[in-house]
């Protein structure tokens, strides 16, 4: 896909927050900060509540990590709010949700599925640079999991901060790095 180190492209979405007006939003407004952008196909649907609400119960650690959440959907950012009001797991978000109706973000993040006009259920963090730094895309039936989701942004971080560091497989914050050389060839 070729989609990791390269910057987000510009796009425009209207989004819903709980307690908030609609609002728009766009690549200018994720300039200086961490973002996740979590597609799902659709509201109203089954994996998707659940998983929306496993990430909500990490959002004041993301916002303590500096990292701003966006739920991006194809459908619109009123039926987000209908969502919102209606749905016990997702009335409890505190994060944006954005519409995505002309499918944008999307075609910019290679997700849509051209056939259904719907996103495929797919993570993407972006740093403070609007560069794309970590991807995940998992088939219809399987969702995702926040806190691994965290642990890898919590790497993500510590490489950006320790130029010449590397983060081996399971790392944890506080774990043992490594910094790539030549002495450590075939010796892992």
């Amino acid at each position: 896909m070729g989609i990791i180190g390269s910057a987000i492209k510009p796009f425009k979405a209207t989004a819903f927050q709980a307690g908030k007006d609609f609002f728009d939003v766009t690549e200018k407004d994720l300039e200086g900060r961490w973002s996740i952008f979590f597609f799902y196909p659709a509201d109203f649907t089954f994996v998707c509540p659940t998983e929306l609400q496993d990430l909500g119960e990490q959002y004041n650690h993301l916002q303590s990590l500096g990292v701003d959440v966006y739920a991006v959907s194809t459908d619109t950012h009123f039926s987000h709010k209908a969502w919102h009001d209606t749905s016990e797991k997702i009335g409890g978000i505190q994060y944006a949700f954005l519409g995505d109706q002309l499918h944008t973000l999307s075609k910019n993040f290679n997700v849509l599925r051209e056939d259904s006009g719907l996103a495929d259920r797919a993570t993407f963090v972006v740093d403070p640079d609007g560069v794309i730094q970590i991807m995940e895309i998992t088939c219809e039936g399987v969702g995702r999991n926040a806190s691994e989701l965290v642990r890898k942004i919590k790497a993500a971080q510590y490489v950006r901060e320790n130029p010449g560091q590397v983060c081996p497989a399971a790392w944890e914050e506080g774990a043992e790095t490594l910094a790539p050389s030549l002495d450590l060839v075939g010796k892992i």
